[in-house]
């Protein structure tokens, strides 16, 4: 079942709700941009594999805050996977195992299945476009779903605490 619309949790911590994402990933050669993000330049429709990642969308904040905590973390539980970004700054992909889409209800986040279709791992975005923040290439085949949720937690938590000090 593929995920579209607005995550309909309610919203706290100042988090904002992201739009999801019709996106599609297929490991390794392709996956697929959010609806809202530029696609890169080549768009490949392939049958959708058993293995097909997830996208769980976030706003840019509080996605990279996420990103420096699972890395400075660097559990056994598993590292930061391949993370998009769009062209604007507004957004963050993060791909995590399929069937994450079918459990996911992280307030201010939305997680949506690939179906195996979309952008291709190999072509480079040009500048400016949608691409890669940590390509597959550098980092692990997925972020560990648990893993990401907790760090996206403490990262509004962070965002909170930090707005509330202006």
């Amino acid at each position: 079942m593929e995920s579209t619309g607005m995550n309909t949790a309610p919203v706290s911590s100042g988090v904002t709700p992201v739009p999801a994402v019709v996106a599609t990933v297929v490991v390794p050669a392709v996956a697929a941009a959010p609806a809202a993000v530029a696609a890169p330049a080549a768009v490949a429709v392939t049958s959708a594999p058993a293995d097909a990642p997830d996208l769980v969308t976030v706003p840019a904040r509080q996605g990279l805050e996420a990103v420096d905590i699972i890395r400075r973390a660097a559990s056994p539980a598993g590292g930061v996977g391949p993370v998009l970004h769009d062209g604007s700054g507004d957004t963050l992909g993060f791909l995590v195992p399929p069937g994450t889409a079918d459990a996911w209800d992280m307030p201010g986040s939305a997680c949506t299945q690939t179906n195996g279709r979309g952008m291709r791992f190999d072509v480079s975005p040009t500048a400016g476009d949608t691409g890669w923040l940590l390509p597959p290439e550098a980092v692990g085949p997925v972020t560990d779903p648990e893993v990401l949720r907790a760090a996206l937690g403490e990262a509004a938590r962070l965002i909170e605490a930090a707005d509330n000090c202006r």
